[in-house]
C-alpha cells in the first residue's frame, strides 16, 4: 500500500499519560498523515498502550499508526536518527518531528505543513511574532532566549529558534543530512540538524507556534547537562562555519 506524503514522528519514554490523546489528535488531523511512535521500552507501558490502540483500530486505519520499540533508553537524538532512516525507507515525502507531551500542539501542525510546500525545512518557532511560551518561568524563558541568541551569533544562522523540536523536513533535506554521520544526542540534535540543512543551501523557514509546558508526566530535561552540551556543540559548529545561509521568513 502506498504511503501518504506525511509522517509525524513522536519519540517516547514514560509518556503513558499523553501518548494516546496525542496519537488520536494527530490521526484526526485534516491532513492524511501517518504517526510513528518510537518507544525506548518505557517502564510505564507507553509502548503497550500504542500496541493496544493499534489492535482496536479498523484495518485501514491501523496502517496509519506505526510503532518502533527499542530494547532500552537510547536518547532523543538516537530515536530521531532511527525514525528518520525508517521514514526514508518507507518513502515518506514529509517528516514532522514533535514532542509527546503536548508541549507542541497538533493545532499548530497545519502551519508547518503549509510552509513546507515552499521550504525544505520548517521550524516551529517560539521567538518570532505570534510565537508564544506558556507555563515557563521568566528565568527559563530568559535562559532559552539567550541560548538561541548565542547560537545564532556563533553559528551564523539568521533563525530565531534553533533549539526547538517541532520541525518538518522535506524528504530531499532529510536525505542530504547524511544521518549516519550525525553526532549529537539529546536536545542538541536540533541544533546540528538545522545547521546542516542550512549550510547545504536548502530553504529553511520559521512559523509561529505556542509552546506549552507539559501538564502530565515528568520532564526529561537535565538543565546543567543540557546547557553544557549545547555550549560545546555551538562552539564546534561555529568553528565549522562555512557554506550557505539561505533562509526564508
Amino acid at each position: 500500500m502506498a504511503n501518504p506524503g506525511i509522517l509525524v514522528v513522536v519519540p517516547t519514554y514514560n509518556e503513558a499519560e499523553n501518548i494516546l490523546p496525542l496519537v488520536r489528535a494527530l490521526l484526526a488531523h485534516p491532513a492524511d498523515l501517518h504517526v510513528l511512535v518510537v518507544d525506548d521500552q518505557s517502564p510505564d507501558g507507553t509502548g503497550e498502550l500504542v500496541e493496544a490502540e493499534q489492535s482496536r483500530m479498523p484495518a485501514a486505519e491501523k496502517l496509519r499508526l506505526h510503532l518502533l520499540r527499542r530494547p532500552e533508553k537510547q536518547g532523543l537524538g538516537n530515536a530521531y536518527r532511527h525514525a528518520m532512516v525508517w521514514a526514508l525507507e518507507q518513502g515518506y515525502s514529509k517528516i514532522v518531528q514533535m514532542d509527546a507531551d503536548f508541549s507542541h500542539s497538533p493545532e499548530d501542525l497545519h502551519r508547518l505543513l503549509e510552509a513546507s510546500d515552499s521550504s525544505d525545512l520548517v521550524l516551529g518557532s517560539r521567538y518570532i511574532p505570534d510565537g508564544k511560551i506558556v507555563g515557563w518561568s521568566a528565568y527559563r524563558q530568559l535562559l532559552s532566549r539567550c541560548a538561541n541568541i548565542y547560537a545564532r551569533w556563533v553559528i551564523g544562522l539568521p533563525l530565531h529558534d534553533l533549539t526547538g523540536g517541532f520541525k518538518c523536513y522535506r524528504r530531499e533535506a532529510l536525505l542530504a543530512l547524511d544521518i549516519s554521520t550525525l553526532h549529537s544526542g539529546g536536545y542538541t540534535f536540533q541544533l546540528e540538524t538545522t545547521t546542516r540543512v542550512v549550510r547545504q543551501g536548502f530553504r529553511v523557514s520559521e512559523v509561529p507556534i505556542t509552546y506549552r509546558e507539559r501538564v502530565s508526566g515528568k520532564s526529561k530535561i537535565s538543565s546543567v547537562r543540557t546547557i553544557v552540551e549545547t555550549l560545546a556543540l555551538v562552539l564546534r559548529l561555529g568553528l565549522q562555519r562555512t557554506g550557505s545561509t539561505r533562509t526564508t521568513s
